[in-house]
């Protein structure tokens, strides 16, 4: 009998997010996309203030990738990320913007109007937010000359020229969504990275009843390193290892069963598989980019290093070690 395909709930925002579900999409249906609702800036920021709704560029974005492999699905998932040019109030709106606020405003239910947006995409899977209400990011970064200063808001913790020292959320005890926790609780594997560390991947373990549910889940969890730091912004000259003594100092509780890496994107391997370590996990390292010079993850590489760690292939391709239970 073939086994039923895993359970897994993806956490992040963005472009980052938007790589996992799409290799997790190759590989199960069954994925709950739990997205950060602190951005502030452009279409998102827009409708956030003038409407004081959860900002939805991240949702949509997430939504997106997950449509489905159709006509239909692609038609629609164009629909939605496709953004207005004009010299009006509409310029740089994206469509699936305004249909997700829309739907909200109509059905007075964030998640409901989730799902039938989701329906209309014929998307695998499910998207949700990983809180009931919108949410600022706000950042001690450190300058040249050694000084802290505070930094106010995702968009700009995301281009600071100083390194970030810690992130702390706005309201500081936000409400989780409860759907986002009961998936939490009932998945088989749970998805960290890639993405923006501190404005897109940190942010899930910074509220109570989420961090609460991965303490809580008998979920294995998996970190997915970035392919690069960037020249500039939140992460500028971070190297892979110190990727994980972030997620460390912010959940230190937090018990990750995997960490997987692409070889180009790591300075020294044997430090960071002992931060792995550090974390109670072993690493993975396989080649998960495109190949073509971009630091942008390739789906079926990265669903084939996903496959190699829910299969036990934790060591060299082809050698099996922890088979999982």
């Amino acid at each position: 009998m073939r086994a039923a395909a895993p359970a897994v709930v993806a956490l992040g925002g963005g472009h980052g997010l938007s790589a996992s579900l799409s290799a997790l999409r190759l590989m199960t249906d069954r994925i709950t996309a739990v997205v950060t609702v602190a951005d502030d800036g452009g279409s998102s920021g827009r409708l956030r203030e003038e409407l004081g709704v959860l900002p939805p560029g991240d949702l949509r974005m997430a939504l997106a990738a997950l449509c489905d492999d159709s006509d239909w699905g692609r038609t629609w998932r164009d629909v939605l990320q496709h953004r207005f040019s004009s010299t009006g109030d509409l310029d740089k709106h994206a469509v699936g913007n305004l249909l997700i606020v829309a739907l909200w405003e109509l059905l007075g239910d964030t998640v409901e109007g989730l799902d039938w947006v989701g329906k209309l995409l014929g998307a695998r899977g499910r998207v949700l937010p990983m809180s009931a209400v919108p949410l600022r990011i706000e950042a001690d970064v450190v300058d040249a000359t050694g000084g802290t200063y505070r930094v106010l808001g995702q968009s700009a913790v995301a281009v600071t020229t100083g390194t970030v020292a810690q992130v702390r959320l706005e309201p500081a005890d936000p409400p989780a969504c409860p759907e986002a926790v009961a998936a939490i609780e009932a998945a088989d594997w749970v998805v960290l990275g890639p993405g923006s560390w501190y404005t897109s991947v940190l942010p899930h373990l910074l509220v109570p009843g989420l961090k609460d549910a991965l303490h809580r889940t008998r979920a294995r969890t998996i970190v997915t390193l970035n392919l690069a730091s960037g020249e500039s912004g939140e992460t500028a000259g971070m190297r892979a290892e110190q990727y994980l003594e972030v997620l460390r100092t912010h959940a230190p509780e937090l018990r990750v069963d995997a960490v997987v890496a692409d070889p180009t994107a790591v300075e020294d391997v044997s430090v960071l598989a002992a931060r792995s370590a550090d974390l109670g996990a072993r690493l993975l390292l396989r080649q998960v980019s495109r190949g073509d010079g971009t630091a942008r993850h390739d789906p079926l590489r990265l669903a084939g290093a996903y496959s190699d760690v829910l299969e036990g292939f934790l060591g060299d391709v082809g050698t099996r070690e922890n088979p999982p239970e």
